[in-house]
């Protein structure tokens, strides 16, 4: 689905990238990710939206959406530079709350599990929920008996991810070790990871060719590893993927 922004409303305060609040052609509201996302970041953002659908994680609803240059030529304060004209990322706004503490008690195992699982898989680092605090890029809809969404993926695909780090700060950390002992988890998992896998290629296909670039010119690729990051995700089906760190 691609849309267009006809409207920008406001841009939230939270999230490293302060995601600008808009109004598409079909009449929704979306979160939308653009220039200060960097271009690494709206690829692992599309990338991971993609794999988490076929994986069966629950996300807020995405898409590629195209900001006109019409749009930025009317803001007269610089307010949008951050925003940039062209392919941007849209998530649909839904209507639920940041995650807290007392919150998390409230997910079921399960889907606390696929968390973990999926953000392991991608070396997505940034949902961290500790009793000092945290951000952990994740919203309770409280209607219909609750229901966990899951945002914010630019940040997947880390080099410098530490596996530490991920086991003690992770918003579900203390599901980690029961999940990872778990053989018969292990296999359904691993099922899971290969589905979600089979549309790699029709994923990286459907990027739009401007990420490829630093520049609107098209002069300066960005170089984005996507050998690399398939081969991240291949380590899936190793044993060394379900080590934990001593």
């Amino acid at each position: 689905m691609t849309l267009t922004v006809v409207e920008v409303l406001s841009r939230s305060e939270e999230g490293r990238t302060e995601p600008y609040i808009c109004r598409c052609d079909d009449g929704d509201v979306y979160f939308v990710k653009g220039r200060s996302a960097t271009r690494p970041g709206l690829i692992a953002e599309w990338l991971c939206a993609k794999l988490g659908e076929s994986f069966g994680l629950p996300l807020a609803e995405s898409a590629i959406a195209t900001v006109p240059q019409e749009l930025l030529d009317a803001d007269l304060t610089g307010w949008l530079v951050d925003l940039g004209p062209g392919e941007v990322f849209a998530s649909r706004r839904v209507n639920a709350v940041n995650m807290t503490e007392t919150l998390r008690e409230l997910v079921p195992e399960g889907r606390r599990r696929d968390v973990i699982a999926f953000d392991w898989w991608v070396r997505n680092a940034d949902r961290t929920l500790t009793v000092r605090g945290g951000n952990a890029n994740l919203l309770w809809n409280p209607s219909n008996d609750g229901n966990l969404v899951v945002i914010d993926h630019n940040l997947a695909f880390d080099p410098t991810f530490s596996a530490e780090s991920f086991c003690s700060l992770h918003a579900f950390a203390h599901d980690i070790p029961a999940m990872f002992s778990d053989f018969l988890l292990r296999e359904a998992y691993v099922a899971r990871f290969e589905m979600a896998l089979a549309g790699w290629d029709e994923y990286c296909a459907t990027l739009p060719v401007s990420w490829s670039f630093i520049d609107s010119e098209q002069t300066l690729p960005v170089n984005f590893p996507l050998a690399a990051v398939k081969d991240l995700l291949d380590r899936a089906f190793t044993n060394t993927f379900w080590q934990l760190p001593l």
